[in-house]
């Protein structure tokens, strides 16, 4: 994966250049901020430096003028708040696609791996029941439910279509972890017992890393998976692939052992 360069890694999202945006004006922001009190600085050790003959006064009427610097950037970090920080978390974090109009993931955190689901033909997602949580059943998938018989469950690799709107139901099994993956630009923490829901819109064919941010174990260095973003049709192909694997559902006769 090339994905990184000397700045800040490849944007393969439709929302990850409105970030980068912020973090280039917070930068150069920053830059001038110490560029200039460099100068200022600099300015009062030449003009009140101690000489022979020359008293040091105090003049009262500067105090409130050296609170002009003070006050530009207050209400420069005003400014950045209401046109761009608001609007920006308004976007990305409060406005969610449709699920009609979007692809639907179940993504849930556990020590110390991901389990991607995907809602089978039947655009559904099935039951689960925590008593049927297994290694082979990582999510307790109750495949006697006809929603959930055609449930794919697949670790640590999730396939995307590119150019689509993607809407991502995150989940922990245990403890907090947190989702990151770079190129786009998206992070959020995982919370037990609670859904957080969060949407992205892969632009960029590739392959991507998911790790997990937020320190969750022993094995915390070791939680990371893949993200493919691909063509529709193979993502078409990837996703019957899987589906394919599937068990068949239970049959009456079998129930009854």
């Amino acid at each position: 994966m090339n994905n990184y360069g000397w700045g800040l890694p490849i944007q393969a999202s439709t929302f990850a250049g409105q970030i980068d945006s912020g973090l280039w004006i917070i930068h150069a922001a920053m830059i001038g901020v110490f560029v200039l009190w460099g100068i200022f600085f600099t300015y009062l050790l030449i003009k009140y430096r101690r000489r022979d003959g020359v008293a040091v006064r105090h003049e009262e009427h500067g105090e409130m003028t050296s609170l002009i610097p003070d006050l530009l950037v207050m209400v420069f970090e005003i400014g950045l708040i209401v046109f761009y920080a608001l609007p920006a978390w308004r976007s990305i974090k409060m406005t969610m696609p449709d699920p009609k109009d979007a692809l639907v993931v179940e993504v849930t955190a556990e020590q110390f791996g991901w389990n991607i689901r995907y809602p089978g033909p039947d655009g559904k997602f099935g039951r689960t029941k925590p008593e049927l949580v297994h290694f082979s059943n990582p999510l307790g998938l109750d495949r006697t439910d006809p929603a959930a018989a055609d449930d794919i469950v697949v670790s640590n690799e999730m396939h995307l279509p590119v150019n689509a709107k993607v809407l991502i139901k995150l989940r922990s099994k245990d403890v907090v972890h947190d989702l990151f993956v770079p190129e786009f630009r998206l992070k959020q923490d995982a919370m037990p017992g609670l859904e957080t829901p969060m949407w992205v819109e892969p632009n960029r064919i590739g392959h991507y890393e998911m790790a997990c941010a937020q320190l969750c174990g022993f094995g915390h260095s070791l939680m990371r998976g893949d993200v493919y973003v691909e063509s529709r049709e193979d993502f078409d192909k990837w996703l019957k692939s899987r589906a394919a694997l599937n068990p068949a559902p239970p049959t009456a006769s079998s129930e009854g052992f």
